[in-house]
């Protein structure tokens, strides 16, 4: 029977725990949902999980599977649920049982509320699979030889429910697929992702560094690292300009009271950095832009005729993330956005939309990512309390994005539950160069914002019209996008794009004077170029080249210094090629100004 593999890893994520219940028989098992590629696991066995611990729990995993025991499903009550889970000694599960009797005062999270069948809100199922017995909604496979291919991975530390006043646990991963074919071809992948992580290369490199003293999450941006940032908001500024775009400017701080009107203070106040002043008054570091920008479109009175108004700002905004979720520059604290929002009328959405969706073709086409797909991501009906707005108003902003779709011709895909909070989204996913997903750029249409703020443009008739405000970020988190360009690229940019375009490489001393008047003229092209003058063989200077990734090599020699053509290497290419100065510089140009 093939089952899908949100099962396979589901049911996985149990064995691996009934595993661990065999070697530490006083485990405490939190929640164990699937990821992508696989699962994990929360456990607690009251010490940190050793590599020697994990070999053995990966063999007891081997033993269940070929002991193939059944999964067996069980209904019953809450209460009676809480007993037997209290004769186990599991803590944690009683106390997520506790919660779902309780669950219209408390607050859970999605992951804590998969046990409870809606249709059967005072009952819940616990599967048994010989003496494990645990608290699952299901389904699982019938049998644990069905799980399919698997590999333990890794461990780390995770407080119980995401809080840090409460006990660490342990996570432990694993990866699962249909397939052993699969599972290897996953594992190849990873190993090229070793290669390429962009925390190593961003050393290597010397494009940013991490300090002890600034803290943890809050990365540091070297000359050549912050060169890649600013070509990269340049062009995106050039796409959004051509398209009627202002840049705005915004403090970094706010008063409490913009977070209470917008929202985000009830939604996100324990993700925020507060600040209190002197006097006593409550401000938060921005956690994001838009409702500074209401307050940039409020300044004033706008007619019909002003609209659109489209405002663009690069600008940081910061986060309180866990310690233990901060990621290289995949997720840190401080958070760089190219971020634009579109104040316009309801007539306008779709003709604004299609714009910001040329602009994210156009720029994700430059960069390499080419392909990209396309979700729409809708609110929950289930659970409209956790949006802001009516069902009306979210069915009406949810089918402008289909037609958006429609009439670009995007096969896309729609995933409920995924919104931000104040309104639905198209999400741009990208592959990169060894076949990973990323999701990059989005266009949100919000129809809330502009309520709780109330923004309006005078009509035609003289009349206050509510307007309609539009979220666009091209590249979202600039470090979040840098640390998939690197590892996509393995560091090695395109000449437009590279913090080092050119090198020069003097064979002796006796050639420097004429590498310094190159470098004075390559500089005057508007070329990013150095001189290795170090008295190194020429062999070692194209090796440190090569290992810094420098795109276009030039060795100066007799010849060279004598008025012949350049020698001119390319990374990457064994070939060299020779070229009189003036044509190379002209050439070099036109390759950085069509950003091939």
């Amino acid at each position: 029977m093939e089952f899908p593999i949100e099962t396979r890893r589901h049911s996985a994520a149990h064995v691996l725990a009934a595993a661990v219940q065999r070697l530490f028989t006083h485990a405490k098992f939190g929640v164990g949902p699937v990821v992508d590629n696989g699962f994990y696991y929360d456990i607690d066995i009251g010490r940190p999980v050793t590599t020697e611990d994990l070999d053995a729990i990966s063999s007891e995993v081997k033993r269940i599977v070929k002991e193939n025991p059944e999964f067996v499903r069980e209904e019953m009550g809450i209460d009676e649920a809480i007993s037997l889970f209290e004769s186990l000694g599991q803590t944690y599960k009683v106390e997520l049982l506790h919660d779902l009797k309780n669950r219209g005062t408390t607050k859970l999270s999605e992951e804590e509320s998969a046990d409870i069948d809606a249709e059967k809100p005072d009952t819940v199922s616990v599967y048994r699979m010989g003496p494990f017995v645990d608290l699952c909604r299901g389904p699982h496979v019938e049998k644990a030889s069905q799980i399919g291919a698997w590999k333990l991975t890794k461990v780390s530390g995770a407080y119980w429910r995401g809080k840090v006043e409460n006990p660490q646990m342990q996570r432990m991963y694993g990866f699962a697929f249909a397939t052993d074919a699969e599972l290897r071809e996953h594992l190849l992948m990873l190993a090229e992702a070793e290669k390429r992580d962009h925390r190593k290369l961003g050393s290597q490199l010397d494009l940013f560094v991490f300090s002890d003293l600034v803290g943890p999450g809050l990365p540091l941006w070297t000359p050549r690292g912050t060169v890649i940032r600013n070509v990269l908001d340049e062009y995106v500024w050039s796409l959004r300009k051509a398209k009627g775009y202002e840049r705005v400017e915004i403090p970094h701080i706010t008063k409490k009271d913009l977070y209470e009107r917008s929202g985000h203070w009830e939604k996100f106040k324990d993700e925020l950095f507060k600040i209190e002043t002197r006097e006593g008054h409550i401000f938060a570091m921005k956690p994001m832009n838009c409702p500074h920008h209401t307050q940039i479109f409020a300044r004033k009175m706008h007619s019909y005729r002003e609209m659109p108004q489209r405002y663009a700002n690069t600008t940081m905004v910061y986060r309180d993330e866990q310690t233990g979720e901060l990621q290289g520059l995949s997720r840190v604290r401080c958070i760089t956005q190219d971020d634009a929002h579109v104040f316009c009328r309801r007539d306008q959405v779709q003709e604004e939309m299609l714009k910001i969706w040329e602009i994210i073709e156009t720029f994700y086409g430059t960069v390499g990512f080419g392909d990209l797909q396309v979700r729409l991501s809708f609110h929950d009906p289930k659970k409209i309390e956790n949006y802001l707005g009516t069902s009306e108003v979210w069915m009406s902003a949810e089918d402008a994005l289909r037609n958006l779709a429609k009439e670009k011709g995007a096969e896309a895909t729609e995933a409920l539950g995924e919104a931000a909070f104040y309104g639905p989204k198209i999400d741009f996913i990208a592959k990169d160069s060894i076949g990973r997903t990323w999701q990059v750029a989005t266009i949100q249409l919000d129809m809330n914002m502009p309520d709780r703020f109330d923004l309006y443009c005078v009509n035609e008739q003289g009349e206050h019209e509510r307007v309609v405000m539009i979220h666009a970020a091209i590249m979202g988190s600039i470090e979040r996008f840098l640390s998939i360009l690197i590892e996509h690229y393995a560091g090695a940019f395109p000449l437009w794009l590279a913090p080092e375009q050119v090198r020069i490489l003097p064979v002796a001393d006796r050639h420097i004077e004429f590498a310094q008047s190159l470098l004075a003229e390559m500089q005057t092209a508007d070329l990013r170029t150095t001189i290795d003058d170090a008295t190194d063989s020429v062999g070692k200077k194209i090796r440190n080249a090569e290992k810094s990734k420098i795109p276009v090599m030039l060795v100066v020699g007799d010849t060279e210094m004598e008025g012949g053509k350049l020698t001119v290497r390319r990374y990457g290419k064994e070939d060299q090629e020779m070229a009189l100065q003036s044509d190379l510089i002209q050439a070099l140009q036109e390759e950085i100004r069509t950003r091939k």
